[in-house]
């Protein structure tokens, strides 16, 4: 029976890391092939070694070179497949999607990028400046799109470094604290219907109201059937637009919603939140649909792709006959193909129907409110934790009786 080891590439992390590897050891053979975990050490390696694994979930390399010159290695000379690319991801660099989804006809905010506010540190730098730097004038730039404004990093993530402008004056003041970063500067749509975060894993997608007003334990809300059915299509359409232009498989999108129009503000996340004390609810169909690509990509020996496909999605965009939804309805069909969207389900329904009741048993659990238990302790101050096991708790028992195991729904239900 062929054997599959799945390498888990982490930083801290504890709780997902605990439960999909829970969920691997309990649901036995998939379609003749036996899977594995473990957790990957950081060491030396030979550039001809050969590795073992045969597919990598990283949640590291988005910072730490070393193991991202060790997934570069292993994708281009062992064909390991990974989540995510390395060569399109490696650094959550926004501009780059932003620049792409512009000419693929997406509605992204009015964005600017604006230079240091601290040079290079390089000798070079000031002659270079002298001759060919423009001066520019800040304040314009900022009147020219309009307050309020965002100013945030270009390749950042995890909110680090993301301010909301008001005026001249705290655009000038948040612009001399930035530093060596560059920053993009972009129009604030406030006043909107919803703020939707979309997770998606491999082919699926969970769209997800979200409050960044409101402490990080609390910004996902449990609310079902926000969306119209059209505008919960267009968010799905463009998050697995997203993953395929890139090449990324494990990724969340932000997308405003206002007057009924989908504005999509940030969709590259090199490593996305899937803290059980952030998604809560949403956490056990995390787990699940990471368990499911995993399986899927491993024992179907689902080619890693690490060269992009640029032309064919600028084909449709470039054309000025098209409406926006005749693009994006074109982009879907690529990215479908891509992520094998029906092989996929097919591979789910025929292999993977128990996964589901294993799920939910194990989420039950005892073994999984240790988890629950542990992961508050580590997270929330003493005087809090009794208070967040009981949140916890009440929320997955929530999740729990609305997935009680019935008949069996494939994972096409899920996407929107």
């Amino acid at each position: 029976m062929p054997e599959h080891l799945i390498g888990l590439l982490l930083g801290t992390e504890e709780d997902w890391p605990a439960a999909f590897e829970a969920l691997i050891s309990r649901i036995g053979p998939v379609d003749g092939h036996t899977l594995r975990t473990e957790r990957i050490l950081i060491e030396p390696f030979d550039l001809r070694y050969k590795p073992r694994y045969s597919l990598v979930i990283d949640r590291l390399a988005w910072w730490y070179d070393l193991p991202r010159a060790w997934l570069k290695k292993v994708s281009l000379m062992d064909d390991v497949y990974l989540l995510n690319n390395p060569f399109t991801f490696q650094a959550m660099e926004k501009h780059s999607a932003y620049c792409a989804l512009m000419r693929l006809g997406i509605r992204v905010p009015d964005t600017w990028l604006i230079p240091h506010k601290v040079p290079p540190a390089n000798e070079r730098f000031e002659p270079t400046a002298e001759r060919y730097n423009a001066p520019f004038d800040l304040e314009e730039i900022g009147a020219h799109i309009g307050y309020p404004l965002f100013m945030k990093p270009f390749d950042g993530g995890q909110w680090i470094g993301v301010s909301r402008v008001a005026s001249p004056d705290e655009l000038r003041a948040r612009y001399d604290e930035s530093g060596q970063r560059m920053m993009h500067l972009q129009t604030a749509l406030e006043g909107f219907d919803v703020f939707v975060r979309s997770l998606s894993i491999g082919a699926e997608t969970m769209a997800m109201w979200f409050d960044p007003s409101k402490p990080m334990y609390d910004r996902y809300q449990v609310r079902h059937d926000f969306l119209t059915p059209e505008l919960g299509d267009e968010i799905l359409s463009i998050s697995r637009l997203v993953n395929a232009f890139f090449r990324w498989e494990f990724n969340s999108c932000e997308t405003i919603v206002k007057d009924g129009v989908a504005y999509p503000i940030d969709y590259a996340n090199a490593s996305p939140d899937v803290a059980l004390t952030s998604l809560h609810y949403y956490f056990p169909w995390a787990i699940t649909a990471l368990v499911r690509w995993c399986a899927f990509c491993a024992a179907t020996r689902r080619e890693m792709h690490i060269n992009q496909n640029s032309r064919a999605y600028f084909d449709w965009g470039d054309r000025e006959d098209l409406s926006y939804d005749e693009k994006l309805a074109k982009y879907r069909e690529l990215a479908d193909t891509y992520f094998q969207v029906d092989a996929y389900r097919e591979f789910c329904d025929t292999h993977l129907s128990h996964l589901d009741e294993v799920a939910h048993d194990w989420f039950t659990s005892g073994d999984f409110d240790r988890v629950l238990v542990d992961t508050v302790r580590s997270t929330f101050p003493a005087h809090e934790r009794e208070r967040f096991v009981a949140h916890y708790r009440g929320l997955l028992g929530a999740w729990a009786r609305d997935n009680a195991p019935q008949t069996s729904i494939g994972p096409g239900s899920r996407d929107a």
